[in-house]
């Protein structure tokens, strides 16, 4: 399989940096927002409790984030280390969360390399760019890879991820939301798989990483 061209290892760091930064500053805001409202004197009970509900909502999905972010982008253990699927789907769920879309977790519960993980978990978030309106996301097992199918209305795939993916892209013009395809093309590579997003039907967009 050949190699597509790469960032070096300094400016994917920073990028993928600043990629879990802007995915937690929101509800990490809204902790911080949600305590100016409880400390202010001039505001009343049913204020303060709104702020409380505000503080425990955000404190909640920013666990959430972090703990998805741990495995999909940071070590998530020791040099070799597995990683239980199942753990996996579970945090894999809660940052997904139940309000736009639903995810159908169909991988069997198993250890895997933790690479084969963070690339799984790096697809989700290529499907989950697919669903503007939300929809189901379906995550099966395919022999070594992996295939994940995003259905809902106006799926689409956006064109500058299918670049990124391609090898298409001026590196020098990856950013901190760019850098997520990037990074899930080097982890496919790594594992000697071919990752690509191609539509099926109108509405149904497939992530796959099949052997090359």
């Amino acid at each position: 399989m050949t190699s597509l061209p790469r960032l070096s290892d300094l400016d994917l760091s920073a990028l993928l940096c600043s990629r879990v930064c802007h995915d937690v500053i929101s509800p990490v805001g809204a902790i911080a927002n949600g305590l100016e409202l409880m400390d202010d004197p001039e505001n009343d009970a049913e204020m303060k409790a709104s702020a409380l509900d505000m503080v425990r909502s955000a404190a909640k999905s920013a666990t959430a984030k972090l703990k998805f972010c741990r495995i999909a982008f940071g070590a998530s253990g020791s040099a070799g280390a597995h990683v239980d699927m199942g753990e996996a789907g579970d945090i894999a769920k809660g940052f997904v969360g139940e309000e736009k879309i639903k995810l159908d977790w169909q991988v069997p519960r198993e250890n895997r390399p933790k690479q084969d993980v963070k690339l799984l978990l790096n697809m989700l978030l290529l499907a989950i760019e697919s669903l503007p309106r939300g929809g189901v996301i379906t995550m099966v097992g395919e022999g070594s890879g992996f295939v994940v199918r995003a259905k809902g209305d106006r799926a689409k795939i956006k064109d500058a991820m299918v670049s990124v993916l391609e090898g298409q892209t001026d590196l020098a013009t990856l950013d901190a939301r760019l850098v997520q395809p990037y990074y899930a093309r080097v982890l496919s590579e790594a594992l000697n798989l071919k990752l690509a997003m191609a539509m099926d039907d109108d509405d149904t967009v497939v992530v796959s990483a099949r052997a090359a």
